[in-house]
């Protein structure tokens, strides 16, 4: 968990370091509507690393302005593999298709911005991994800096945490920590 913490400060260490070169001008770029495409990767934690190691996947995220280009609706859409621990023996990888929607906020002057999301996530394999739910509630904070590429491009660059509720009735909640990096492009 101490490895665990220390990449979570380092990597929230960069985004600050990206933020303090960032300029005034490049907050008055973002578009109204932003659709972003992109990879993600997870690490468990708590009793769920007992059993996986670390997740790969990706999702599809559409941002709409609803405050000044400051506040926006986010809907968000993926898929996470968590591949299982090679030590186990009969162990699954765990499937997961995450779908969600909250707010974004972008503090002023800066693209640094606030995110939470809620939603349910979908069990794509529920008798591999002997769960007794397909479906369970999920919520995810995140933090994060979208990087001006020039025009209406930009590069997302965010640390989420993730919360699953239980998908064992005898188990606890799915949890991890993970980071996003998506192209985005403004409508």
């Amino acid at each position: 968990m101490k490895n665990l913490t220390k990449i979570g400060l380092f990597l929230f260490a960069i985004l600050i370091g990206v933020t303090t070169k960032s300029n005034a001008q490049s907050t008055t770029q973002r578009s109204g509507i932003i659709l972003g495409v992109g990879p993600q990767s997870n690490l468990p934690l708590g009793t769920f690393k007992d059993a996986y190691d670390w997740s790969i996947g990706g999702s599809i995220q559409g941002d709409f302005a609803v405050v000044k280009k400051d506040l926006y609706v986010v809907v968000n859409a993926g898929y996470d593999n968590f591949f299982a621990k090679n030590d186990l023996t009969n162990a699954k990888d765990l499937g997961l298709i995450p779908v969600k929607a909250g707010l974004k906020y972008y503090f002023p002057t800066t693209n640094l911005y606030v995110q939470g999301t809620a939603g349910a996530a979908f069990l794509t394999n529920k008798s591999d991994v002997n769960a007794d739910k397909s479906t369970a509630f999920l919520y995810s904070p995140q933090i994060g800096y979208l990087l001006n590429l020039g025009g209406k491009n930009y590069l997302d660059l965010g640390v989420n945490f993730q919360s699953i509720s239980k998908i064992n009735d005898n188990g606890s909640a799915v949890n991890s920590l993970g980071l996003r990096i998506a192209y985005n492009f403004g409508l």
